[in-house]
C-alpha cells in the first residue's frame, strides 16, 4: 500500500489500482495492474491501508483471494501475486492456470 500511495501522489491524480486478468501465455491467463483515475459502476472495490483495489467481476473468479506485495529482489522490483487458486504456472512466470 506505501508504494501505491506514493506512486499516486507523485503522480498527482489516481484512486487506487486496477487487478484483472487477461488470457494469454502457454497457462493461458496473466495478471494485469493498472493505476487507475476513477472507478465503473461495475468495478468490486477492497480498500487496504487508505487504497483502493478494483476488480472487474469477470476476473474476481481468478483472483478470490489473492494477496498482492510490492518486492525488491537485487535490482528487480515489483508486483508479487499471492493467489491461492493457481493450479500451474508456466515455465517462464508469464502465466497461470486455474
Amino acid at each position: 500500500a506505501r508504494h501505491v500511495s506514493r506512486y499516486l501522489s507523485r503522480r498527482g491524480k489516481g484512486i487506487g489500482v486496477r487487478l484483472g486478468v487477461k488470457t494469454t501465455g502457454c497457462s493461458g491467463l496473466a495478471y494485469k495492474l493498472e493505476y487507475v483515475d476513477e472507478q465503473l459502476p461495475e468495478d468490486v472495490i477492497f480498500e487496504d491501508h487508505g487504497i483502493k483495489v478494483l476488480v472487474d467481476p469477470k476476473s474476481l473468479a481468478y483472483i478470490d483471494g489473492t494477496e498482492l506485495d510490492f518486492v525488491r529482489e537485487g535490482l528487480n522490483e515489483g508486483f508479487k501475486f499471492h493467489n491461492p487458486n493457481e493450479r500451474d504456472r508456466c515455465g517462464c512466470g508469464e502465466s497461470f492456470r486455474i
